[in-house]
């Protein structure tokens, strides 16, 4: 083998590696890219107990319930389906019924809860997470031009 041909092969060698890689690397992040879940795919999913999920919808109508030591219940809905949701802690100030929220946690494995352990609010009223309003133009509840459902008329 001359010089040359073992100069090819070591250029061979490492563009096959770094292929490689780069397959293993996308297909591991393959399912996690996606930057939340709306209700409905987690449900169709039927993702397990302890798998770490981003869950974005609206926070439904009338779902918010208070409880003890900053324990919160509410549902993220995305119009076709509901999930229950318990987070522990203080909610942004901007956190309110009818508006765009992703939460990250997991599934309970007993109550089929979905136990955030963060809270994402919209920003101010125009403001919603683009995934939540891309899903939301999918399902023809939200079109391009209106405000997002739930948003008020406010004036600052």
């Amino acid at each position: 083998m001359t010089r040359k041909q073992k100069r090819l092969a070591i250029i061979a060698a490492g563009a096959v590696f770094l292929t490689g890689a780069a397959v293993l690397v996308t297909s591991a992040l393959r399912e996690q890219i996606v930057f939340f879940n709306s209700p409905t795919d987690v449900l169709a999913q039927h993702v397990a107990p302890g798998t770490r999920v981003r869950l974005g919808g609206l926070v439904e109508e009338g779902s918010i319930e208070r409880g003890e030591d900053s324990a919160v219940t509410f549902l993220v809905t995305d119009t076709s389906a509901s999930v229950k949701v318990r987070y522990v802690g203080i909610l942004p100030d901007l956190f309110r019924e009818g508006q765009g929220v992703v939460t990250e946690g997991v599934f309970s494995a007993d109550e089929g809860t979905f136990l955030a352990d963060s809270v994402l609010a919209k920003h101010d009223e125009n403001y919603m997470p683009k995934e939540v309003a891309d899903a939301l133009k999918a399902q023809g509840v939200w079109k391009e031009g209106e405000p997002a459902p739930g948003v008020g008329t406010q004036t600052q």
